[in-house]
């Protein structure tokens, strides 16, 4: 998940402990149930083990922390698309499960006269956040003893960090290997009071083709991992379900610290969420056929700046229009007191668009983000759909523990009750997601359009 807070997310976040909400909400009738595909079950123990073993193969210490490009992510690309075709996904990528993602390793070229380091990267663009869309502060819960300490821990907005088409060089530690951990380099932060020579970036290519023109020893490859479970509605089946999440995380620190852990496992970011897509796709293969198409999809780059899945939206395998709803499964491995505690998630931007009254409706346990000052809906893959128009969010448990972006988020920390019981709480979204009504988005709450003008 982004640690990097734009000042567009601080003003909101400035706005949202002191603006009331004005606009009126349009009424959401209970929608149409589902009726093609099958309810899913209560969780039973196969399936909890099932998430214990994926969890615990994707978090393992021979995935080496599953960075960009990195050996540890290739090895993670080629379980994925393993466990896709288990499933009995349809391939989505161009080489199968995976649709590679090409990168090179070039040294920055400063323009002339300004300062090294950033001439190549680019800075992605702002989410705006229109003040109509803005919650009041939500009456939270009696915290706990750990929200208290959780909170005290907060992770602070960085100084910017690369983002965009920019990549971290792997193998550089928890903040060098992501673009929102700290400075990368240098890239768009204050400049070093001691001139030192630009270090190679990874940095993301137009195309494979472009990738074959690159000298070899400059060439690095990465993949999305994405399955397809077919519609079966005549009309239906050429509107499209993303689910998504990110399996990269921050590598391995280096140099290791003697008889210390230095691998970075992002058990809960984002391994949780990954196998989330994994079991809520094996779920609704077992349901039935849904009358939309269901794209899964496992994003890698997310920490390096969304770099998959920007790649992926700038080289889509299906017309982007026909994407109705997108819905990411990020950090569910712990529970969250402020969601309701076990089994219980929570949806960023849920102000924004009818999504999350919908899913409540249905009964799905979930409920709006409790800590809007996070900024989270801008925070992960889902903003790079939403930014194009598709009502996305992500779903969460985040609860803002210590362990965030540092060695010891591990998989014994891991709570896989509530984590299965919140797959299996999105897999039954999902299923309402791609059998039901399309999600809107609320008048002037798409971050793909302009504020509307104040009269």
């Amino acid at each position: 998940m982004i640690i990097r807070l734009s000042l567009a997310g601080m003003a909101a976040a400035v706005f949202a402990t002191g603006v009331s909400v004005a606009t009126p909400r349009p009424s959401v009738g209970r929608p149409a149930m589902a009726d093609t595909l099958k309810s899913i079950p209560k969780p039973s123990k196969s399936d909890r083990d099932r998430v214990e073993w994926l969890e615990r193969s994707l978090a393992h210490d021979s995935m080496e922390g599953r960075a960009l490009a990195s050996p540890g992510e290739h090895r993670a690309a080629r379980f994925l698309a393993s466990e896709m075709k288990r499933i009995g996904l349809k391939p989505g990528g161009d080489d199968k499960y995976l649709q590679r993602v090409p990168l090179a390793m070039m040294v920055p070229v400063a323009p002339p006269g300004g300062r090294s380091g950033n001439a190549t990267f680019t800075r992605g663009p702002a989410t705006v956040t229109p003040p109509e869309c803005l919650p009041k502060a939500p009456e939270r819960s009696p915290a706990t003893a750990s929200d208290t300490a959780a909170s005290r821990a907060r992770v602070a907005p960085p100084a910017a960090g690369a983002s965009g088409r920019g990549a971290a060089t792997p193998g550089s530690g928890a903040a060098g290997a992501t673009g929102r951990g700290g400075r990368a380099g240098g890239v768009g932060g204050a400049p070093s009071p001691v001139a030192q020579a630009p270090r190679a970036r990874l940095v993301t290519l137009p195309s494979m083709k472009d990738w074959d023109t690159v000298p070899k020893a400059e060439q690095r490859t990465a993949a999305n991992v994405i399955g397809i479970l077919p519609g079966r509605d005549p009309v239906l089946k050429n509107e499209i379900v993303v689910v998504l999440s990110h399996y990269d995380h921050l590598n391995m620190r280096t140099p290791p610290t003697p008889g210390a852990d230095s691998i970075f496992n992002g058990a809960d970011d984002d391994a949780a969420g990954t196998v989330a897509v994994l079991e809520i796709a094996r779920l609704l293969k077992k349901a039935g056929k849904p009358k939309r198409t269901i794209v899964f999809a496992n994003m890698t780059g997310e920490e390096a700046g969304m770099v998959g899945t920007t790649f992926w939206i700038g080289h889509p395998t299906f017309p982007l229009s026909q994407i109705v709803a997108g819905l990411e499964i990020e950090m569910i491995g712990r529970p969250d007191s402020l969601a309701g505690g076990p089994g219980k998630a929570w949806l960023t931007g849920y102000e924004r668009s009818t999504m999350g009254d919908m899913l409540k409706q249905y009964g799905i346990a979930i409920v709006p983000d409790r800590r809007p000052e996070q900024s989270f809906f801008s925070r992960s893959d889902n903003v790079a759909l939403a930014r194009r128009g598709i009502v996305a969010h992500t779903l969460s448990t985040f609860n803002l523990h210590a362990d965030y972006h540092r060695v010891t988020d591990d998989v014994d920390k891991i709570d896989f009750d509530h984590m299965t019981a919140v797959i299996h709480s999105a897999a039954e979204a999902v299923r309402h997601l791609a059998d039901g009504p399309k999600p809107a988005w609320h008048p002037g709450c798409d971050p793909s359009q302009p504020p509307p003008a104040k009269l």
